[in-house]
């Protein structure tokens, strides 16, 4: 049976109004990158990840390790933070730090990545290939909404955000190192008009 991570894992992706959570162990693609989203460059780094995803889906679907494992690739995130402290109104996107990631099935190892890897580099080169890694990391506890609109927009799901922690006793903390949220992008913003897109942000969280 084909695992469709909109059917089966509603709750981690398409939460209804701020929902808190604990996120489990995952496995991703990841990618390093700085400066502003909206440039050929951050268009690159994407393209870079999707060809090896698509690999190791190939080599999953038909067996090369362990048995047939079927599903449907997983949604970009990103994890995003500045290198000036701007934030919201003030945001300078020339400033920006962020990972790029999609999420893999547990079934994916070191070896069947840098394989998937190896065969991308020959049908779809990229000089962002050999700076993508495979990323194991548990999030734990977080609150996370749905932004629907314009990723300049986003404020106004943060306040609903803020306004969660504030009436449960929460405080964010950083995620993968120095970021400070994350990003799951439901439409794909290269096709889908700003006004329509779906966008889930996650906060990691404590208890105060």
């Amino acid at each position: 049976m084909k695992h469709e991570w909109r059917k089966h894992e509603r709750a981690l992706y398409l939460p209804k109004g701020v929902q808190e959570l604990d996120v489990p162990t995952m496995t991703y693609l990841t990618l390093q990158g700085q400066g502003d989203p909206n440039t050929p460059t951050f268009s690159a780094q994407i393209q870079a990840l999707y060809p090896v995803a698509y690999a190791i889906r190939m080599a999953l679907k038909r067996g090369e390790v362990g048995d047939p494992y079927e599903y449907t690739v997983y949604p970009l995130e990103g994890v995003w933070t500045t290198t000036d402290g701007s934030r919201d109104a003030t945001l300078n996107k020339a400033a920006l730090a962020y990972t790029i990631m999609l999420r893999q099935p547990d079934q994916v190892t070191p070896d069947l990545f840098h394989w998937a890897v190896d065969q991308t580099r020959g049908k779809h080169p990229s000089p962002y290939l050999d700076q993508l890694q495979l990323t194991t990391y548990t999030a734990g506890p977080a609150v996370q909404a749905t932004h629907v609109g314009s990723f300049d927009t986003e404020g106004e799901t943060f306040a609903q955000m803020r306004a969660y922690l504030t009436a449960h006793g929460l405080t964010t903390v950083p995620t993968m190192g120095e970021y400070q949220h994350r990003e799951i992008y439901l439409s794909d913003f290269r096709r889908v008009a700003p006004e329509k897109r779906k966008t889930t942000l996650r906060w990691r969280v404590r208890k105060n």
